[in-house]
């Protein structure tokens, strides 16, 4: 009897011990991503406030092809590098670089926003992701295992953008921006999912706060960009 008490016990201690570990590891992702928010919305506001930096920027374009160039090279290290991915500083290094690589290339997008236009869509962006994110906490219905189908949805979608492209209209932008949004607003369901583990089917290790927070982040600024373009019209 003693025995049974004593396991159990050990199983319940093991089971505190993986939700405490769970619940540190969800508070420093979110914390992560609160600064690339502050930062990447930060530089936004830089654009949209001040001209002389809207001015350099469009007159030097060798800088924006630096940043996507810088942008596409951290996604690729800290997405396939596993090792760098769980480095320090290695991993906050290339992280706040992309960060702020990103930042720049929305600063110099939203710059030919109206300012109210991108302020508009900074608080929709909050607020939708802050209901699917509450929403991804409480619902019984398990997105982790829909991955399959949101890469099937998302090369679909990459090859609509396509379409659009070559048959420019606006009724086709605003109808591929909603898609979009509509898309990313199920991947931040489903990376949230991932976060959080517990009955989930799929869940992201504890190691890797780092990807998780670049998912995230990469979700929520696509989200943001479409809801953007629906506000904007042609822009």
């Amino acid at each position: 009897m003693m025995s049974n008490d004593a396991e159990m016990g050990s199983y319940g201690a093991f089971e505190f011990s993986e939700k405490s570990v769970r619940m540190g590891f969800i508070k420093k992702v979110y914390g992560i991503l609160c600064v690339q928010l502050v930062i990447t919305f930060g530089i936004v506001c830089l654009f949209l406030y001040t001209p002389a930096i809207q001015k350099f920027a469009f007159s030097t374009p060798a800088l924006f092809y630096s940043a996507i160039g810088i942008t596409f090279f951290c996604i690729i290290v800290l997405s396939c590098c596993g090792e760098v991915r769980r480095k320090t500083p290695h991993n906050f290094i290339f992280l706040i670089l992309f960060t702020i690589c990103e930042g720049y290339l929305m600063g110099c997008a939203a710059a030919t926003y109206e300012s109210w236009q991108v302020l508009v869509a900074i608080g929709v962006t909050g607020l939708v992701t802050l209901g699917l994110t509450l929403f991804a906490f409480q619902t019984k219905y398990d997105f982790t295992m829909m991955g399959g189908m949101l890469f099937v949805a998302l090369l679909v979608f990459m090859l609509f953008g396509i379409f659009a492209l070559i048959f420019q209209t606006q009724v086709l932008s605003i109808v591929y921006a909603c898609i979009g949004a509509l898309l990313f607003s199920f991947f931040i369901v489903f990376d949230t999912q991932l976060m959080l583990g517990g009955k989930h089917k799929f869940a992201v290790s504890p190691e890797e706060y780092i990807f998780a927070s670049l998912n995230l982040y990469l979700d929520i600024i696509n989200l943001f960009m479409y809801i953007l373009a629906i506000i904007g019209g042609r822009n």
